[in-house]
Order: structure tokens, then C-alpha cells, then sequence
């Protein structure tokens, strides 16, 4: 799953997920295009706030995605 579907699933804008995380919108954008990761700390965070976990958020994602 990547980080736009997972947003995108959660019905959640960039800046909702920058929000409920204290980062700029921009850096939501640079995970989803996979310009920048975040730091790994913020996972579980990242995860609860897309109502996935963190390993649907590290899988690979599908081809259609």
C-alpha cells in the first residue's frame, strides 16, 4: 500500500495527515511521490492516523496503485 492509497482510503487530505502528524503538508507530498520517507519513528504514528498498520504501509504496492 502506498502512501496516497492510504491516505486516499482514510478520506483524508495532505494537510489533515501534516496536522494530526506537527510536518508541513509538503512533506506528506515528498512520502507520497517517494521523494523523502519519513523518519521511521513516525510509523506507528503515520499507520494509526491512516487506520492501517505498518506493515500494509511498508508493503510494496500493487501495480494498479
Amino acid at each position: 500500500m502506498s502512501f496516497l492509497s492510504a491516505r486516499k482510503k482514510a478520506g483524508l487530505s495532505q494537510a489533515d495527515v501534516a496536522d494530526a502528524l506537527g510536518v508541513a503538508p509538503a512533506a506528506v507530498s515528498q512520502w507520497e511521490t517517494g521523494k523523502t520517507m519519513p523518519d521511521p519513528r513516525k510509523l506507528p504514528k503515520i499507520a494509526e492516523t491512516l487506520s492501517c498498520t505498518v506493515d500494509e504501509l511498508l508493503s510494496p504496492s500493487a501495480p494498479t496503485e
